[in-house]
């Protein structure tokens, strides 16, 4: 057993060369043993063990930096640099994070999970080495995928005149989340048929000295290859293939699928806890916007299973010019579909809240100030949205209230999201972005409204004394504590579904001031400059008390929503206590 004496890469330097290719192994047997167990990204981690293992042979970690893209394949990294008991031990599994944190160890540079960052936090890294006189290796770490992203290649034409130590691996398993797009991956596939002499060299084209590697899973040509570059005087990009999903045949064969999961069987790749059932409401509203309007066309920027387009379906779409896959590459697809609106058509760009953030300026620029009718889906917005501070998904109310021209909708049933969907996809007076619930309900009642009617709120409840005013998803809990409150006191408040977050429904929040004098306004997304601050603004010294519910501004990481919720005050029993207390000192 080698991997039970790795406690640094000190300890895979002192090892034999030709010991690497069975620390490799066991590495993996690892890698494999906690994913079963926990989930996670399991085809990025398991196609870069080989490569980590000669990469901690060659430099000398923590002088020599490592950045790793996306930071999602940073597992077997982790093993090696003193982690490995949160891959072995079941008691242990919890103890590290799924991406790369300079918290938990020295080796780690940046707290990462968004890709296309490497390369330019890797030049920043050696611009400041230069300055202070050092003289250590500067490495990235760099996926295919990733490449397609604008900031790798502003940074790697940045490189192409910087004139000190960057080491670039180009990590290609010809793949990213799904298959990848755009004309970047011809002239990789054309390196990698030719054995990386082919004329077309998109790296070289920017002036950068280029190696190729053609088998990424043998560790002792890939020790030899980065021992070419150790020390190098200028940039280089080392072109490594790789197969992603590296030592499971179903994970190798069917590597979208495996990008990531939860636990499974390690025999048959079968989930533990039986297959996920996904909600289609999504994906319905979108096939048959395409089946119904000959002129809309659906974007993902890399992600195209977040709306259900998966198979022969997404082919399909993709053969038609009707569903674009434009990478990993939010930016694009954001100015894309203003292109698209500006024609006429009708855009549709289904985008997980995190990754929204890459697009704000072109948000900004490119869609709303020139008021062009796109319709952005929000995926997983919110506290029960991704949980991750790599994929913080807490502050798209802040980013998208504000901005002119913007209209930014939050449904609290799929009845509810169909009808604005048909709404944001048929007008043309304005963008739309739609914040769909992770936890999207069937009301069972057709909703009807003319979303048209901009900022009107819906009362669903009239009471008075109080109103509690919710967004989206916890509409349900509004309600459910004010029948408990009910129930208790007999006395009713006020439910309110705002469904517009982008403006004030004036009249309605004025009328309330006749028989409430206590708002309550919940959101599950950080609080400052949030949907309810606005309620707050707008009441002012009009009398009205006003209670704000949201999260904290803090990066939260790996919570339970629940929790974080309940810890915010968002609650039934929290709710009730403070209708209890306020409604008590408005007797008294």
């Amino acid at each position: 057993m080698y991997l039970e004496k790795i406690n640094s890469p000190q300890d895979v330097k002192r090892l034999r060369r030709e010991e690497l290719p069975a620390l490799a192994e066991e590495t993996r047997a690892a890698l494999i043993h906690k994913l079963s167990h926990t989930g996670g990204h399991v085809g990025s981690n398991l196609g870069v063990v080989e490569l980590t293992v000669a990469l901690h042979y060659v430099f000398e970690s923590p002088k020599d930096k490592l950045v790793w893209d996306v930071s999602h394949q940073c597992y077997p990294h982790k093993i090696l640099t003193g982690r490995k008991q949160a891959y072995t031990d079941p008691a242990h599994f919890r103890e590290v994070t799924g991406f790369t944190n300079p918290a938990e160890s020295e080796h780690d540079h940046f707290t990462v999970g968004h890709s296309a960052t490497s390369v330019s936090l890797a030049l920043g890294m050696a611009a400041a080495r230069d300055a202070f006189g050092g003289n250590e290796n500067i490495i990235a770490v760099i996926g295919d995928g990733a490449l397609g992203g604008g900031e790798a290649y502003e940074a790697l034409n940045t490189a192409g005149e910087y004139q000190g130590n960057l080491i670039i691996i180009v990590n290609d398993n010809d793949q990213s989340v799904a298959e990848n797009h755009g004309g970047l991956y011809a002239a990789l596939r054309e390196l990698r048929e030719s054995g990386g002499r082919a004329a077309r060299n998109p790296f070289r084209g920017l002036n950068l000295d280029y190696r190729y590697l053609d088998d990424g899973h043998n560790v002792d040509k890939l020790v030899e290859m980065l021992e070419s570059v150790r020390d190098i005087d200028h940039p280089v990009v080392v072109h490594v293939r790789t197969v992603k999903g590296k030592g499971l045949p179903y994970a190798e064969k069917d590597r979208e699928n495996w990008h990531s999961g939860g636990p499974f069987r390690i025999e048959d790749g079968a989930p533990k806890n039986g297959y996920p059932v996904y909600d289609t409401t999504v994906h319905d509203s979108l096939t048959e916007l395409l089946e119904n309007d000959p002129h809309a066309i659906v974007l993902t920027a890399g992600t195209p299973r977040a709306m259900g387009f998966v198979g022969q379906e997404r082919a399909d779409w993709e053969q038609k010019g009707r569903f674009i896959d434009v990478g990993i590459a939010e930016e694009n697809a954001a100015a894309v579909c203003s292109g698209v609106a500006h024609y006429g058509g009708t855009a549709v760009f289904g985008v997980y809240a995190t990754f929204l953030q890459r697009a704000y300026d072109q948000l900004i620029h490119d869609i709303c100030l020139n008021n062009n009718p796109v319709t952005v889906l929000v995926l997983l917005p919110g506290a029960y949205g991704m949980k991750s501070n790599t994929h913080f998904g807490l502050c798209d109310m802040q980013e998208l209230i504000h901005i002119p021209n913007l209209v930014y909708l939050a449904p609290s049933t799929k009845e509810e999201y169909r009808q604005m969907f048909r709404y944001a996809t048929t007008q043309k007076n304005h963008p739309t972005a739609i914040r769909v619930p992770v936890r999207i309900i069937e009301s069972g009642a057709e909703d009807t409204t003319d979303y048209s009617q901009l900022n009107r709120y819906k009362v669903v409840q009239r009471g008075g004394g109080a109103a509690l005013i919710a967004v989206g998803s916890l509409i349900p809990m509004a309600k459910e504590a004010a029948q408990a409150y009910y129930e208790r006191t007999g006395r009713k408040v006020t439910v309110i579904n705002p469904c517009f977050l982008s403006g004030t429904d004036d009249a309605l929040l004025k009328d309330l001031c006749a028989d409430h004098r206590l708002v309550i306004t919940l959101e599950d997304g950080v609080l400052d400059g949030g949907f309810g601050e606005r309620i707050a603004s707008f009441y002012g010294d009009a009398g009205m008390k006003v209670i704000n519910l949201g999260i904290s501004k803090a990066f939260h990481t790996d919570f339970n929503a629940e929790a974080l919720l309940e810890e915010s005050g968002i609650s039934d029993p929290r709710l009730c206590a403070l209708l209890d207390k306020n409604l008590a000192q408005e007797n008294e």
